[in-house]
């Protein structure tokens, strides 16, 4: 089995920041990329950012300059800094990761349980 979980989601003010974390345990080969999504009620899933094993980074616009995905893979946790946070950045906040489990030729998506993200004042 692999679980994914995260921890850091809270309140903030409009302006302020949180740093969100993603540690995968379990069975695991390897992890490949891994992102971070957001929902909030009645919409689809927003992917935010993801990063490669190598590091390389991708943001949703409405993110970019505030936001930053980073990545440990000695511990398989991914990160999301964000900064300058707005009251349209509450959501609930998911990661994601392609993980290979040991013995499997083929990696799986797997999410985490998510964790809420409010701005407000």
């Amino acid at each position: 089995q692999v679980q994914l979980v995260e921890s850091g989601g809270g309140l903030a003010q409009p302006g302020g920041s949180l740093t969100l974390s993603c540690a995968a345990s379990g069975s695991i080969d390897s992890v490949g990329n891994m992102a971070w999504y957001r929902q909030v009620p009645r919409k689809e899933r927003e992917l935010v950012a993801t990063i490669t094993r190598g590091r390389s980074t991708n943001y949703v616009d409405s993110v970019k300059g505030r936001f930053t995905i980073s990545r440990d893979n000695a511990k398989n946790t991914v990160y999301l800094q964000m900064s300058s946070l707005e009251p349209e950045d509450t959501a609930v906040y998911y990661c994601n990761a392609l993980v290979r489990r040991l013995g499997s030729a083929v990696p799986s998506f797997y999410w985490g349980q998510g964790t809420q993200v409010t701005v407000s004042s």
